[in-house]
């Protein structure tokens, strides 16, 4: 008696993705990724891209001069900021085997792996530019170090005077017309804060007690990077206004099971033959747009952004850190 030739289906391995996983992991996203912590959540996206209007003049108001005198004119002018979903993805190969042992928590084990590689690829782009896609603005390091908001460590007296003082990157963002409501550090720099003070003894950081109440540095929300996001040889900590990075989804994140797929690698070369080898394939898509608006604003004409970054020193990158740990207390 002959058998039909028999293989799990996209049907048969549905039943291994619940519905709810895709929601769970959505919704720990902003816990993995600093940018979708600090960056402000527009509503979802409807379409492939979205645009937000931006000030590009601000109109002007003027005293009359006697009762009949001429009231003059003004205008105000808008640009618009264009967000494109792009997309991330992985696709995880999985033996047969593994999903038959029914001891081994597959999900448990993949939901924070896979959530914690998204929210790196998000960061890594929008603060660093790596693999950054076209469509999404220049990365935040990169470009307020063009911009010229930088401090040096060393700058200042301690550490907190260059983040805090009347030179600091505080003060770098305020003077471009903005102000700071939260700052992004490499999760070294917590070593440095631990000890600053007022001149009243009082602690300018306060670290999270719970996971409801988020860390802080000088009443700002302060998110540390524990996934080596951070390129310290460009910058230790950024600060700004992050009221203007905004982000929107076009896409939960879903999932794709292939069966019977060939998965090769970029040289063309065959990585995986799922069908002979016995193995399924979890095709992991989410889809968002970013942007950061930079809009014109009363305080100043000049070149202007919205975030500084904290440098290494121009002598030696890692030790001038190291050295500047003497004296953090605020002397001001």
């Amino acid at each position: 008696m002959t058998q039909d030739a028999q293989y799990i289906t996209r049907s048969n391995a549905d039943a291994l993705i619940p519905v709810e996983v895709s929601s769970e992991i959505i919704q720990a996203m902003p816990q993995s990724s600093a940018a979708l912590r600090l960056f402000k959540q527009l509503p979802n996206m409807s379409a492939k891209q979205q645009t937000l209007p931006i000030a590009a003049s601000l109109p002007s108001a003027y005293f009359l001069n006697g009762d009949t005198a001429l009231k003059k004119t003004s205008k105000a002018e808008w640009d618009k900021l264009t967000l494109t979903a792009e997309e991330i993805a992985v696709i995880i190969p999985i033996p047969e085997a593994v999903l038959d042992d029914s001891s081994y928590d597959i999900w448990g084990e993949l939901k924070p792996q896979i959530t914690e590689a998204f929210g790196v690829a998000i960061d890594s782009a929008i603060f660093f530019g790596t693999n950054k896609p076209s469509s999404y603005p220049t990365a935040i390091v990169p470009a307020a170090i063009a911009a010229g908001n930088t401090v040096a460590v060393g700058t200042g007296s301690d550490i907190a005077d260059d983040i805090i003082g009347e030179n600091g990157l505080m003060a770098k963002v305020e003077a471009s017309g903005f102000r700071v409501t939260g700052f992004y550090a490499d999760s070294t720099m917590e070593a440095k804060f631990r000890s600053l003070r007022d001149q009243n003894g009082q602690l300018l950081y306060m670290p999270a007690l719970t996971s409801e109440v988020p860390d802080t540095l000088v009443g700002r929300h302060l998110v540390y990077d524990d996934t080596a996001v951070f390129d310290t040889t460009q910058a230790y900590m950024i600060a700004g206004d992050f009221s203007k990075a905004v982000y929107s989804i076009r896409q939960d994140l879903t999932y794709k099971v292939l069966d019977q797929a060939i998965i090769q690698n970029t040289d063309g070369s065959i990585a995986y033959n799922l069908a002979q080898q016995d193995m399924l394939a979890l095709r992991c898509v989410m889809r968002l747009g970013i942007q950061i608006a930079n809009p014109v604003n009363r305080k100043t004409a000049e070149s202007k952004y919205p975030f500084a970054v904290l440098t290494p020193a121009a002598s030696d990158d890692d030790d001038d850190l190291e050295n500047n740990d003497d004296n953090e207390s605020l002397n001001s």
